[in-house]
């Protein structure tokens, strides 16, 4: 965990806080999490939690990275971890943890013009990005880390030279896909990040005083001493910690396999990493650069959004918003009416793919598609409000939603449901002012006097939707519909 303070436009880091629980390590072959591994997961996050207590929601964020992406059942795990951090924990793809990575490191490394190979090895997984200054050129996450592979080849602790040898072909199988792209591509300058690649630089560096970076030949030094060792528990570096032991082979055997692939000749060690970019990700959203707005955008152009139409909807549902905020509690999380406003900018993208059934096409975009800065849960929530913004109003998956997306999606839905509605036209005159209010179940919707007798289309939509909506469950009023 790391806490820092934003101030005259630079992130300060105030505290720190580090503890290995090895989640990656507890995922068992039927995707279940092994209870030692989750008590001290929940355990850790006990602690974290307090430091936090203090700090309110928004200036927060937790996420989870492979073990939690490939965890089967892990709903009671997450509630319990929500529960002992006191904020809410996203599950972010191999993709976006990749970006994140490329976001901390560009931001701690010196600004120069070429372009950059970053290399992250992680418990469960390991991330590559090619990069040229803030922005990531090419983004890959392999299911392949330090804990997993550890556990796979080295798990009683006995290391030898056939054990290195597998290991080391396991990742090569993983990363020779990888190779020709990335070559391709090509870099000028590369650099390693996270603890397992600074533990390797800092062993290298006890061997050979005069190391300064990371080379071939000082890695297969490293690989030879450590096969010598025979045992995690006689790797006598000062530089691996008593908990990195267990996985420091694992760690090493997918450095090595990275130079051998990839033709790395020298890697410098960077400070910054996923927590890191975390902080400048969290900066971006409250400073003109989320990296979700450009998603957005983006996925508009891709799709070719009719994009005045998706600002009307957008700005009609967030109208709405204001009327019924205080009413359904939606007041005190900006993220509220962000992703209002996305799901409205996105509502039709599911028409690039076909008209019938577009709402549905749209919801299985959003929630499987790569959209940077945007967590799994979040692009869940989005695909639930855009699948459901027409015709019958089916809950299906809303209950499932993370909280408290799963008690506000369905007012969500409401509001967007409405908005579309008032846009079937396509044009571009004004709406009439409307009054709203709202109520636990229940929204209240009140037009000028003769202006529903003067758009019959429109009142028509009106009064189907109030049957589409009080079959769900929910109760919505227009005075003067008319039968």
């Amino acid at each position: 965990m790391v806490v820092a303070k934003y101030s005259h436009g630079q992130l300060v880091i105030i505290d720190r806080l580090r503890e290995m629980v090895r989640l990656a390590a507890g995922v068992e072959v039927n995707g279940q999490f092994e209870h030692a591994a989750a008590a001290r997961a929940i355990a850790c996050l006990e602690r974290f939690g307090q430091r936090l207590r203090a700090m309110r929601a928004g200036t927060v964020r937790a996420v989870g990275t492979s073990a939690l992406r490939v965890a089967h059942s892990k709903e009671p795990f997450l509630a319990r971890a929500r529960a002992a951090l006191g904020h809410p924990i996203e599950i972010i793809s191999g993709r976006e943890e990749a970006r994140l990575i490329y976001a901390g490191v560009a931001a701690t490394l010196p600004r120069e013009p070429s372009r950059r190979l970053i290399v992250d090895i992680g418990g469960g997984s390991t991330e590559l990005i090619i990069g040229r200054g803030l922005i990531p050129l090419e983004l890959e996450s392999v299911r392949v880390g330090c804990v997993v592979l550890s556990e796979r080849h080295f798990a009683d602790g006995k290391i030898s030279s056939k054990r290195m040898a597998a290991a080391r072909l396991s990742v090569r199988q993983q990363l020779e896909p990888l190779r020709r792209t990335f070559q391709r591509r090509g870099w000028q300058v590369c650099a390693g990040s996270s603890g397992t690649v600074r533990a390797i630089g800092e062993a290298i560096r006890e061997l050979n005083p005069r190391a300064n970076v990371i080379t071939a030949h000082g890695i297969e030094r490293l690989v030879d001493r450590v096969v010598a060792a025979g045992h995690t528990r006689e790797l006598r570096f000062w530089a691996v910690t008593e908990d990195r032991r267990p996985v420091f082979p694992g760690g090493l055997a997918i450095l090595a396999e990275v130079f051998a692939v990839f033709g790395v000749k020298e890697m410098r060690v960077a400070d910054g990493a996923l927590r890191e970019g975390l902080l400048y990700d969290m900066v971006g959203r409250y400073t003109d650069g989320d990296a979700r707005e450009r998603t957005v955008h983006s996925m508009q152009q891709r799709y070719h959004v009719d994009v005045e139409q998706a600002e009307q909807v957008a700005a009609t549902a967030l109208q709405l918003l204001r009327g019924v905020r205080a009413a359904w509690k939606l007041g005190g999380d900006p993220q509220v009416a962000w992703m209002l406003k996305w799901a409205a900018c996105l509502h039709e993208i599911g028409l690039d793919v076909a008209h019938s059934g577009y709402h549905r096409h749209g919801a299985y975009l959003l929630e499987n598609a790569d959209m940077p800065g945007f967590s799994r849960s979040e692009q869940r929530l989005l695909a639930r409000l855009v699948g459901a913004h027409r015709r019958k109003l089916v809950r299906d998956g809303l209950a499932e939603l993370a909280p408290p997306w799963d008690r506000r999606a369905l007012h969500l839905i409401v509001l967007l449901r409405l908005a579309v509605l008032l846009h079937r036209g396509r044009g571009r005159a004004a709406l009439p002012r409307m009054r709203v209010s709202a109520a636990a179940g229940a929204l209240r919707l009140v037009f000028p006097a003769r202006w529903l007798a003067n758009h019959p289309l429109t009142q028509a939509d009106l009064r189907q939707e109030v049957q589409y909506l009080r079959a769900a469950g929910f109760t919505l009023r227009v005075p003067h519909l008319g039968r």
